[in-house]
Order: C-alpha cells, then sequence, then structure tokens
C-alpha cells in the first residue's frame, strides 16, 4: 500500500499513526518533497473523480486567482494539479488498484478489511 501525503498535514499524520497502531505496513509519499508522478494523478481522477481530489478549503485553492482554478474536468484539473500538488485532498491511499481519499470512517474500514 502506499499513502500519498504532506509530512506538514494533520490529517496526514494522524492516518500514519493509526496505520502504524494497526500494524498496516504503507510506503509513505511526500507530494510536496517527491512531487507527484502525472500517471498516478491520471489513475486518481479516473478513480474518484476531480470533486473528490480537489481540495477546495486548502490555502492553496484559496491563493489560486480566479482565472486560473480548473473547471472540474480531468483535463483543467490535471495541470494545475501537477503545478500544485498540495491542491489534492490528502491523503490518497492505493492498494491492490484501489484508491480512497481522506481518512474518514470509511476508508478507515477499507483500511482494514
Amino acid at each position: 500500500m502506499k499513502i500519498h501525503g504532506i509530512n506538514s498535514c494533520d490529517t496526514c499524520r494522524k492516518a500514519r499513526r493509526w496505520l502504524g497502531e494497526q500494524g498496516i505496513e504503507a510506503t509513505w509519499v511526500d507530494l510536496r518533497a517527491d512531487g507527484v508522478v502525472r500517471a498516478d494523478l491520471e489513475r486518481w481522477l479516473d478513480a474518484v473523480g476531480a470533486e473528490a481530489l480537489v481540495n477546495r478549503r486548502s490555502t492553496t485553492w484559496r491563493e489560486l486567482p480566479e482565472n486560473e482554478r480548473p473547471a472540474m474536468e480531468p483535463e483543467a484539473v490535471l495541470p494545475v494539479l501537477e503545478a500544485h500538488p498540495t491542491l489534492i485532498k490528502r491523503p490518497v491511499f492505493e492498494r491492490a488498484g484501489e484508491v480512497r481519499v481522506g481518512f474518514t470512517p470509511a476508508v478507515r474500514d477499507w483500511l482494514t478489511a
């Protein structure tokens, strides 16, 4: 399993701590330090859609000028997420070809299934 996020994100830290407590091993990928691979973004957009993947509550979103905020079509979102990986809702979990975003009870249930 991989978990993609940002080291300074409280939710990511909470998720990583919880994974450790559950004995679930995961490879950490820091979106800010490591960047994001276009193929990953395409896969995530296909799996969960732009509405779920773009964090419109983020500081990065609020700081983007209105004319740079993408429409929620994958073609429009993809280059913006590549340029601003902190716009990605976090954490992003990948396991066995499946993708989940966030750290909700439903995601925790999926992680332990």
